[in-house]
């Protein structure tokens, strides 16, 4: 059984010489699901890269497995507080090895040297936190001729 279970019960598809230590929840998924509407996808690119983990401040290497995405709730919806969780087995994390975490993009690292230029510390860009829409300029909206060119427009 493993439906309505807490990831915390989960551990990787990994021969082990003993269980890994229980993690506590907010370390394994710091933030809860924002949505009951969400959607499963893989980052192919970056699968096969290495991924680093921050559980509790330490980083650890990790296996990715997917992404969920949320959507359709005022929480999911806003660009300011839009999470994704990455599920991923811990790997060499001392005694949590084996563990399956899901952490928002604010606590993974994902490199490959033939493909991203690493550095140190954070990245030097910010995530957009707004909301763009083609209605949100008057100077269009207002002007039906150009909101209404289409393919029979003289």
């Amino acid at each position: 059984m493993w439906a309505r279970m807490p990831i915390t019960a989960l551990v990787g598809d990994t021969p082990f010489e003993e269980w890994p230590e229980p993690m506590p929840v907010w370390a394994a998924q710091p933030w809860d699901c924002s949505s009951r509407d969400h959607a499963v996808y893989t980052l192919d690119r970056a699968t096969p890269c290495p991924w680093m983990a921050k559980i509790d401040g330490e980083m650890y290497p990790a296996k990715y497995m997917f992404t969920v995405d949320y959507t359709n709730n005022e929480i999911a919806d806003d660009p300011a507080q839009h999470k994704q969780s990455h599920v991923m087995e811990l790997l060499d994390a001392g005694p949590y090895t084996g563990n399956i975490v899901a952490l928002p993009n604010n606590r993974v690292r994902v490199t490959h040297p033939a493909w991203f230029e690493t550095g140190e510390g954070a990245p030097d860009f910010r995530p957009s936190q707004h909301v763009h829409y083609s209605k949100s300029d008057l100077d269009y909206t207002l002007d039906v001729n150009q909101v209404f060119d289409n393919l029979y427009a003289e």
